[in-house]
């Protein structure tokens, strides 16, 4: 005979929106590792800040131990944000990204970017998070 039960009834009284919890990549953002690690290692999809509050307070092993083994050389995260309309993203950087003097929207303008400076030539590489170009100023 199958049990039957009532639709919600396994459910706390009081529930918390979507808007008032975290996604697993904000969580990984604020622990600095990667998403890959924090799926990994039973990162829920969303949880509240007290969750992540205790897990940051109190770090399960796999947590102390990536935080133990870093070497300060290269960030997890970094933040990119345009100089034009200041629209700001966490990305992981990438080896290959050159030291940029300024990061813009791609459907920003050329001319909407500060002119580099007198004797430098001016390279663009596209590419950077998910909507940025990457502004080089390099000596002429």
């Amino acid at each position: 005979m199958a049990r039957i039960r009532a639709v919600g009834a396994h459910r706390p009284a009081e529930r918390l929106s979507l808007a008032e919890m975290i996604t697993r990549r904000q969580a990984a953002v604020r622990l600095d590792i990667p998403v890959e690690m924090a799926q990994r290692n039973g990162i829920p999809a969303r949880m509240t800040e007290a969750e992540l509050a205790a897990i940051d307070q109190n770090p399960p092993a796999w947590l102390a131990q990536s935080r133990a083994n870093r070497t300060g050389k290269k960030p997890v995260w970094v933040q990119l944000t345009c100089v034009v309309c200041g629209y700001s993203e966490a990305a992981r950087p990438k080896k290959w990204w050159p030291e940029f003097t300024y990061l813009s929207c791609f459907d920003h303008g050329y001319d909407e970017v500060p002119p580099p400076a007198e004797g430098l030539s001016r390279a663009e590489v596209d590419g950077i998070g998910t909507r940025f170009v990457g502004i080089v100023d390099a000596p002429a």
